[in-house]
């Protein structure tokens, strides 16, 4: 028993520092998505995220729009419910930031916790 109090109490201290750095979101996903969505009329949510970017948590959403290459991506506070930022990405550079998060997942993931 007091092994695995000794280990739990480790996994706890250990885990702190990540969920520490990454605050909880005061508004919903369902939330962000729907204003996302109100910007880019007639689109549709191709892939979302809560991340943390510039020291502030956001949800990141790409969308598709009707006859229109590429994603328009929308970011919108996870605190406040308000537009961040919205650009269009090519298709090209949507392939291209892909490859990158993909390959800092993988780095991530071999980092110790």
């Amino acid at each position: 028993m007091k092994t695995v109090t000794i280990a739990l109490l480790a996994m706890a201290v250990s885990a702190t520092p990540a969920f520490a750095a990454m605050p909880m979101a005061k508004i919903s996903e369902a939330t962000a998505r729907s204003t996302a969505l109100s910007l880019v009329k007639g689109g549709v949510v191709k892939s979302s995220e809560l991340e943390k970017e510039h020291g502030t948590m956001i949800y990141s959403f790409d969308i598709t729009e009707p006859n229109k290459p590429g994603v328009e991506e929308v970011q919108i506070s996870a605190y406040t419910g308000k537009l961040i930022n919205r650009h269009h990405e090519s298709a090209a550079k949507e392939i291209t930031e892909a490859k990158i998060e993909a390959s800092e997942a993988m780095v991530a993931k071999k980092q110790p916790q």
